[in-house]
């Protein structure tokens, strides 16, 4: 157990975990030359492309140290950075003992590396600062680690200067771990406490669940208990993460690895939940698991409806893997059925839309995103509102409470004006402004979540010059004058464009929206009139007009009555028409619609 350590690599979005990590697989010769490749862990296309890790990323390393000559295995697990993905930071922090935090020498401390440093230190993780991309020329390291050390009080011998580009200091972090990450702790002879961090679906194998033993021992055949479902299974396989899963007959206490239990439904198996023995079960599970608290909710459709029982399925398949997200059956006037899924924000939102249809080939629809609010009626019920449908009729409203956040904002001085007038348009209030350093500015809003769940991250990455990091936490709940704004297409409403917008900018959204349709709809063989409503009110309107058939294409010459007498025939039919027209809405425009500037 003592030449066991057991650590996480934490750090803001684009400061180079997955760089380091490679750089770190291969001094240990984990891959071979020759399969080594850029972010060798991250295994998902949308990961490379992007150049974002989504997933964090379990793997084990043998390190020889050259004093005792002894061969330590290191467990490491690579994070995500964007806070969409703060989830998976959590489970990861909770099967280790140590951190590394990695900070970019070029742009310093950032806010999500404040908070991924928070969630270490709640856990009693060893953190080892790291300042990265010594070698750029922009590196300011002198002013970093001054940083650094501010943040956490240590000394400016602990940071260690590193570069995972060109491998600069990578001995020194290999000696870091060894000597100031505790090995783990734990009762080897007690019964089995096991922590389910991770797990995934393969179609051949069933469910693979990655876990941490805490105490005792598992050997491969053991019958095994999932505590929180109570399903007793045999563990037909266990193993360690390397780059692939390598076939071990026994874990000990400290060690992660895999299990495979044959299980073939993916609610069998929650993560955070602890393995035991059935021969001598443990007593309690394994605390220090956070519920997952969704920000954004969307509706998600499949295109035809006898794909229903396939889009479940996926989505089932894609939560084992992506346990952030959470979803429940909803049905729809203009879709039929689907599910209301909960997402970390837009682009926890994109990327599980993306991966729909690359892994699963499941090609959906997504309503117009929003958070929960309540809705308190004049015989004092109080209702959560998912849907804007599910809001009650303005006559027997009372109030309508929405979520604000708390923003921290973390800048250079020279955007604080452009970024004050965003939050203030997106209806925040300043309430604190703190300079860490001449360089760099901290500013605190309370702002509603409605805000800033479509574009407000996009935006202040662009007035900002992307030198700007965003982190935010739940406050409460706050009265507003809310609306429900419905989009109709000729007269009927479409619930899936419905949404909840402020009193104040529900005629600008409504004429943005209407105009936007008009672009995206093709144009029919009748007139189509868009309208934005409030209750019965219509509050914009525009019309795309009818379609024109030529009919008198096939008179040449003769007589005007005659040409006349085809086009009386075709006003008659049009009117017909307008009276019985449903309009198809391609669902490029559902998609087009959300991305209102």
């Amino acid at each position: 157990m003592e030449l066991i350590r057991n650590f996480c690599v934490i750090a803001h979005i684009d400061h180079g975990k997955s760089t380091l990590s490679d750089r770190l697989l291969e001094y240990t010769q984990t891959i071979a030359e020759r399969d080594m490749k850029d972010q060798a862990l991250d295994d998902m296309d949308i990961e490379r492309e992007r150049g974002i890790t989504i997933k964090s990323h379990a793997i084990q390393l043998y390190y020889k140290r050259e004093n005792d000559k002894k061969e330590y295995t290191f467990n490491l697990i690579d994070t995500p950075g964007h806070v969409d993905f703060s989830y998976e930071v959590s489970r990861s922090i909770a099967a280790c003992e140590g951190a590394l935090l990695l900070v970019d020498a070029s742009q310093g401390i950032q806010a999500q590396t404040i908070s991924n440093l928070y969630l270490a230190i709640e856990h009693d993780l060893e953190i080892i600062p790291i300042l990265n991309k010594v070698d750029m020329e922009s590196a300011m390291i002198d002013e970093v680690s001054d940083q650094i050390i501010d943040l956490i009080g240590c000394d400016k011998e602990d940071i260690v200067l590193a570069s995972g580009k060109t491998g600069i200091g990578i001995k020194d972090i290999m000696e870091a771990i060894v000597e100031r990450v505790p090995a783990p702790s734990g009762n080897q002879d007690a019964p089995l406490q096991a922590l389910i961090f991770d797990s995934m679906f393969n179609s051949f194998r069933g469910v693979i669940a990655y876990f941490r033993i805490l105490n005792g021992s598992l050997k491969q055949g053991e019958k095994v208990r999932f505590f929180n479902t109570g399903g007793e299974y045999s563990a037909d396989e266990i193993g360690v993460l390397q780059l692939d899963q390598i076939k071990k007959n026994e874990l000990k206490t400290g060690d992660v690895g895999y299990i495979i239990t044959g299980i073939k439904e993916s609610k069998e198996i929650k993560v955070g939940d602890t393995i035991t023995t059935v021969a001598s079960p443990c007593e309690e599970a394994i605390h220090g698991f956070e519920e997952v608290k969704p920000m954004v909710f969307a509706g998600i459709f499949p295109i035809e409806n006898e794909y229903y029982e396939e889009l479940r399925d996926s989505i089932e398949k894609l939560q084992l893997n992506d346990a952030s997200l959470v979803y429940e059956p909803e049905t729809s006037i203009a879709l039929g059925f689907g599910f209301r899924c909960g997402f970390l924000g837009m682009l926890h939102l994109e990327i599980i839309q993306e991966r729909l249809s690359r892994e699963y080939d499941q090609e959906v629809i997504t309503t117009v995103p929003n958070v929960s609010y309540y809705a308190y009626t004049k015989k004092g019920a109080k209702l959560l509102i998912n849907t804007p449908s599910d809001l009650p009729d303005p006559n027997s409203l009372e109030k309508v409470e929405e979520p604000y956040i708390k923003a921290q904002i973390i800048t250079k001085p020279d955007f604080i004006g452009p970024i004050m007038t965003l939050c203030l348009e997106k209806r925040g209030t300043l309430t604190k402004q703190t300079y860490l350093t001449p360089q760099r500015v901290e500013l605190t809003f309370e702002l509603p979540l409605a805000e800033i769940v479509f574009d407000f991250y996009d935006k202040l990455k662009s007035i900002s010059r992307g030198y700007a990091s965003f982190d935010y936490a739940m406050i409460d709940y706050r009265a507003s004058d809310l609306v429900r704004m419905d989009i109709r297409l000729n007269g009927d409403p479409v619930d899936a464009l419905s949404s909840l917008v402020h009193r104040s900018k529900a005629d600008y959204l409504g004429r943005k929206m209407c105009k936007k349709l008009k672009e995206l709809l093709p144009r029919q063989q009748f007139m189509i009139a868009i309208q934005a409503s409030i209750g019965m009110k219509i509050i914009a309107r525009e019309t795309i007009s009818a379609l024109r058939k030529d009919v008198t294409a096939k008179c040449y010459g003769g007589d005007i009555t005659r040409k006349r007498k085809l086009l009386e025939k075709q006003k008659k039919g049009k009117k017909k028409m307008r009276q019985i027209g449903n309009v198809e809405v391609p669902q490029k425009a559902f998609l087009d619609v959300l991305k209102l500037d």
